[in-house]
């Protein structure tokens, strides 16, 4: 037995808590580890029922107390008594998704929960109580000593995983951004998270050129042969079986799939575009390179959607199970 998920509330007046809820009704047919929300328990529990769910709640003090509620009811590890105010964020509802990333990431980090899995939260709302990081990613990077350029977000699915060089950036900044050595560095970590996390023993990392046909021998610019394939050569020499730069173009359709396990693309939209295309619902946003576990829904906090039942549960439902199954596989090593 693993120790338990810690699942972060998110800013509770976003889709976060209910989507909490929901995701434990289905843990026992979604067969999913055991987890405990960090939060509000009434936020919870209003979040429930407004959804029309039946949720009962235990408060807990510690993670070692999860095995013995989990299947009769939604453990919390209650932080503050917040009303369920859905689609109207404060201040207050800020500084609970603060204290709940800061609690659970020390949780995780401590091993008295196996992953952490954050709920979405609204980012100009934790600058106003003092969250000064671009994001929980940074957050956690540094919360784990790890440099925040050595924290490399990868998307993954049932049909693809991609990991962008560059994340939120303008498409103009892109190219004086990229650079062999930081292609190699990421294309690297990737491989080894794949080994180490998702248990394939031999990584197959295809590589994206940056432009159109990968340059087409520098008619359509030299970036790719300056930049991505010298990077490539760089993974070669370390033993990581990496090819390309390949025409972005021709690399997702279902055949080309299969002769990879992840794709190394340039840019955001270049990888964004094809896995929400195929893996919508079913996208998690993974953080490699931390000693830790750190997975998410790959969705926002959909204010206007809150309370409302419309916001689907399959993302939380696959942050967690991906979670769980990435911790089993730690746990055997």
């Amino acid at each position: 037995m693993t120790a338990p998920l810690a699942l972060t509330i998110g800013d509770p007046a976003g889709v976060g808590p209910e989507l909490a809820a929901a995701a434990w009704a289905l843990s026992d047919t979604e067969a999913l580890t055991p987890f405990f929300v960090v939060g509000s328990a009434r936020a919870v529990e209003e979040a429930a029922q407004r959804r029309g769910i039946t949720v009962p709640i235990c408060t807990v003090k510690t993670p070692d107390e999860v095995a013995d509620c989990f299947a009769g009811a939604l453990p919390v590890l209650d932080l503050g008594d917040l009303p369920y105010a859905p689609g109207e964020p404060d201040d207050a509802g800020a500084s609970l998704a603060l204290n709940a990333l800061v609690t659970a990431t020390g949780l995780v980090r401590s091993g008295a929960a196996s992953a952490l899995v954050t709920g979405p939260i609204a980012k100009s709302r934790l600058a106003r109580v003092g969250f000064d990081h671009p994001g929980q990613t940074e957050f956690v990077a540094e919360a784990c000593g790890i440099a925040a350029e050595n924290a490399v977000m990868m998307l993954a699915g049932p049909s693809l995983r991609v990991v962008p060089i560059t994340v939120h950036v303008s498409l103009r900044s892109v190219p004086d951004l990229l650079n062999a050595e930081l292609i190699r560095n990421r294309a690297a970590i990737t491989a080894a998270a794949l080994v180490r996390d998702y248990g394939i023993a031999k990584p197959r990392l295809a590589v994206a050129g940056l432009n159109p046909h990968a340059g087409e021998d520098g008619r359509m610019g030299t970036e790719d042969a300056e930049l991505v394939a010298p990077a490539v050569a760089l993974l070669h020499e370390a033993g990581i079986d990496a090819f390309g730069p390949l025409p972005p173009d021709t690399m997702f359709h279902a055949e080309a799939r299969e002769g990879y396990d992840v794709a190394i693309c340039m840019y955001h939209d270049q990888a964004l575009i094809p896995m929400k295309a195929l893996d919508f619902d079913a996208g998690v946003n993974v953080t490699l390179g931390l000693p830790i576990i750190r997975t998410s829904p790959d969705h926002g906090t959909a204010f206007g959607i809150a309370g409302t039942g419309k916001a689907r549960v399959g993302p939380t439902i696959a942050a967690l199970r991906m979670a769980g199954e990435c911790a089993a596989r730690r746990a055997l090593t």
